[in-house]
């Protein structure tokens, strides 16, 4: 069991105004990356009544993002701003449940990119993995759909036994003959700790498991280019570079992202403490540090990011 301790009103503005600055900066940054793939690829599914399945999956892993983002910061702003509301066992335990579904639900999409890279790109005989190959595109928004409830139905567990609100109403205040309420958040961290870990591990095994798939293709592929005498310029090395890098960068990403978030959930630091601070700087950063790195790593999207650099260059000198 651990506790959490919340100051009895507020935050110190300080600590409050430069956490606020911090996320807030890193969430409009990936507020500005994941609207551009949203609107990048939306474009294109209106313009040609039609879009890729990697569009499709990237407009559902930006749009995860951007309520991702946007309910971090709503909920820094009711906790520091209202502690006693955001406090009371609904809302808190709505808080938690609505964090993990988003969580969760990301971290599933990212999933299924790299698995549809590795599929794509791998180059096995395999009759299995032909079959598959064939029918990946069919499947996605059917696997999309399920992992989206099965997001939900994991995230409501969080709501009973691990989360217990304590409030001492008669807490003296410093210089004066007033009380204030201070909350205590007791947290079962056998619970926790075995749903978040059984809620990532999954997902994260497959993004292990289509990496190391993708070296061992990757490996083949090399082998049969030097026998064949093939130039370094080959498109399918250059796809399972590509796919290899994008894998790679999640999961260094989601590992320190997954660290931050356990702790945060876990409550073992105060709400003023700098590290329960730091966590939420983690926890922000990732979903806009990686949705950039797509952004450069996409040829498609860089392309449409450098096409709009210059429109707004161009706007500004008129």
């Amino acid at each position: 069991m651990t506790e959490r301790c919340s100051p009895p009103e507020e935050l110190s503005s300080l600590h409050t105004i430069l956490l606020f600055t911090v996320v807030g900066i890193e969430c409009i940054i990936g507020i500005i990356a994941n609207g551009f793939i949203v609107a990048v690829h939306a474009a294109e599914w209106i313009q040609i009544k039609a879009v890729s399945t990697t569009g499709r999956i990237l407009v559902f892993l930006g749009i995860s993002r951007l309520v991702l983002q946007g309910f971090m910061m709503l909920e820094i702003t009711i906790r520091s701003t209202s502690p006693h509301f955001y406090n009371e066992d609904s809302v808190y335990d709505t808080f938690r449940v609505s964090f993990m579904f988003l969580n969760y639900y990301s971290l599933w999409i990212s999933a299924w990119l790299s698995f549809f890279y590795f599929v794509k790109t791998a180059d096995f005989s395999c009759s299995l993995f032909l079959k598959l190959k064939w029918r990946i595109t069919g499947l996605m928004p059917w696997l999309l759909r399920l992992s989206a409830l099965t997001s939900l139905g994991y995230s409501i567990l969080f709501s009973k036994g691990i989360y217990t609100i304590y409030c001492n109403s008669s807490v003296p205040v410093p210089s004066s003959n007033a009380t204030k309420k201070q909350y205590f958040t007791e947290t079962n961290m056998v619970n926790l700790a075995l749903l978040y870990n059984l809620g990532i591990f999954i997902p994260l095994i497959m993004f292990i498991l289509t990496a190391t798939l993708l070296i061992l293709s990757l490996k083949r592929h090399t082998l049969r280019m030097e026998s064949n005498a093939t130039g370094s310029g080959d498109p399918s090395m250059e796809a399972h570079v590509r796919a290899i890098r994008a894998t790679s960068y999640f999961l260094i990403l989601y590992t320190v992202n997954a660290v931050a978030a356990f702790l945060y959930m876990s409550n073992i630091f105060d709400d003023s403490s700098s590290w329960n601070s730091l966590c939420k700087v983690v926890m922000a950063a990732y979903p806009a540090g990686h949705s950039v790195l797509l952004i450069l790593d996409n040829p498609g999207l860089r392309r449409a990011w450098r096409r709009l650099q210059s429109r707004v260059d161009l706007h500004l000198k008129k």
